[in-house]
């Protein structure tokens, strides 16, 4: 087995923070006037977009409460529809996805359809583009959906998004260059409500900082032993000591190399593939010799997967849905919020598609079978190719189609990721969100958004609205891992006007801060 190089995994765009001088924002002061979220020239270019005569099709959405089982064990929590994951949207690129969002929670939602480029109208983040959708109220989401790929839902409210409030969006390629005979949505998710507390506790007892934890914290978070390492059996994941509502939602000394250092702020009881715990798992089944696409979705609050298929090498094709030039891997690192799409040719028998809990002593899983004789895997199984080779950014390759154009940069944006768990401060250039301090940019520009890290953290930084090309790769994404003490330059075209959100997707990091706003000026 390969031994585990943090570097080769990410060092693609990665620079010792402090390397290269780059102009901060300039013009905060100078008050500048923002496109608004409905302004003109979003609603001209939105009606652009629609000028194709894509399909309208509609969805509703239900966000309730209610009990849900996740395989030998039911809780009480929040879904869309009374399913985990929500039902699938899907629709062609081109088309115009039309969901009426009923909803029965007892407090306000939104939602924001993560990855996709649509009009700012109807990014779901409350206070910028739309108030709350109110208990008992309805609101209709409409926009063109322009790119192909893998995409999910969630709210953009407080801690919502680390109840059960997430499903898979799939805008399919009307002209898909792909050649295979099935296809798996995977979704990955760390799971705590309803078992140990709720995710309003989790941000109550993190926001006390590891100053006012009592016996729930204390010491370094960033200096624990390392828990994981290549080669060491990880255990099945047990429910946290405690009854709900007690505390000690704090995760100490969880390490990996890969991300690193520390792995994680919250300890999660479970790990789920599609909604289900490891001792009743989802089983996919194909054909021996079925080419098989898998689309990935971390949909965690906190908590990096590596993935793996047990007796398989995958082929990556797509990452946060745009093509790349095919590469061929034993596992992947899936931050929060990032999508992986693979193909993988099967062979005959029953095989473990196992997600680690990077760092936590814990997995997911779920069984891939293609014959109905074999013995299953155990539960406990942990594939050798989770210890093999696991592509990184730097060998990833954006295809032609998904290439930026060469161009001069017109503006740089310095956001420095700042803050501890001492404190819980997280923020960006040490300023927690404020949504009336936009950052400028003007539409036609070439962006440069230089993330310095100067954390003991990872971030997962993720960009609404837009998909960035990473240097210096140029590799497609819209959410990438910014690991402790490091900078990640992406560049983007500032081709969709209106106020966008940029912020950590570790939900506890953006609830304390650690987000941004992008304003196109007037």
């Amino acid at each position: 087995m390969n031994p585990i190089d943090r570097r080769s995994v990410l060092r693609a765009g990665l620079l010792v923070a402090g390397g290269a001088a780059l102009a901060a924002c300039g013009g905060e002061n100078r008050k500048p006037s923002f496109i608004a979220p409905d302004g003109e020239q979003v609603r001209k270019l939105e009606a652009a977009r629609r000028g194709a005569g894509g399909a309208v099709r509609d969805f509703q959405l239900t966000p309730a409460e209610g009990t849900i089982d996740l395989g030998g064990r039911t809780v009480r929590t929040w879904t869309y529809g009374q399913r985990l994951p929500g039902a699938e949207i899907r629709v062609k690129a081109g088309e115009v996805v039309r969901a009426r969002v009923a909803n029965a929670l007892p407090t306000g939602t939104t939602v924001h359809w993560h990855g996709v480029a649509l009009h700012n109208g109807a990014d779901g983040v409350p206070g910028v583009t739309q108030s709350q959708i109110k208990p008992g109220a309805e609101y209709v989401y409409e926009f063109a959906a322009p790119d192909p790929g893998t995409y999910w839902l969630h709210p953009h409210v407080g801690t919502q998004l680390d109840r059960g409030l997430y499903a898979p969006l799939i805008v399919e390629d009307p002209k898909e260059p792909l050649s295979y005979d099935a296809e798996w949505v995977v979704v990955l998710d760390d799971w705590l409500d309803g078992v140990t507390g709720t995710p309003d506790q989790v941000l109550a007892e993190l926001s006390k900082g590891m100053g006012g934890m009592g016996s729930g914290g204390g010491g370094d978070h960033s200096s624990m032993p390392g828990m994981d390492m290549p080669g060491m059996d990880m255990g099945s994941a047990s429910p946290s000591p405690g009854s709900s509502g007690t505390g000690g939602h704090m995760l100490m000394g969880a390490q990996s190399t890969l991300l690193g250092g520390d792995a994680g702020d919250v300890r999660y009881p479970y790990f789920l593939v599609n909604g289900r715990l490891p001792g009743d798992p989802e089983t996919f089944r194909a054909r021996p010799g079925d080419r098989v696409r898998i689309r990935f979705v971390n949909a965690g609050g906190d908590t990096a997967f590596r993935v793996a298929l047990g007796g398989h090498r995958m082929t990556v094709t797509h990452t946060d849905g745009f093509p790349v030039q095919p590469v061929e891997t034993d596992a992947l690192l899936i931050g929060m919020g990032e999508r992986y799409d693979v193909l993988v040719t099967v062979t005959s028998g029953a095989f473990p598609l196992a997600a680690l809990a990077e760092g936590k002593n814990a997995a997911a899983r779920a069984v891939l079978r293609t014959d109905a004789s074999a013995g299953g895997p155990a539960p406990d199984v942990r594939p050798r190719e989770l210890n093999g080779k696991i592509v990184g950014y730097g060998e990833l390759r954006p295809s032609d189609s998904a290439r930026l154009e060469q161009r001069r940069t017109d503006r740089t944006l310095r956001l420095e990721l700042t803050g501890g768990m001492m404190k819980y401060d997280w923020a960006i250039n040490g300023r927690a969100y404020d949504p009336e301090k936009p950052y400028p940019v003007r539409r036609g520009e070439r962006v440069r958004l230089a993330f310095v890290n100067r954390t003991a953290m990872w971030h997962p930084m993720h960009l609404h609205g837009h998909t960035f090309a990473m240097a210096p790769t140029g590799v497609r994404k819209d959410t990438a891992i910014v690991p402790p003490n490091t900078s990640l330059y992406v560049d983007f075209d500032a081709d969709n006007p209106g106020r966008w959100m940029v912020h950590c997707h570790n939900v506890y990091h953006g609830e304390s801060g650690m987000m941004a706003l992008l304003g196109y000026q007037v």
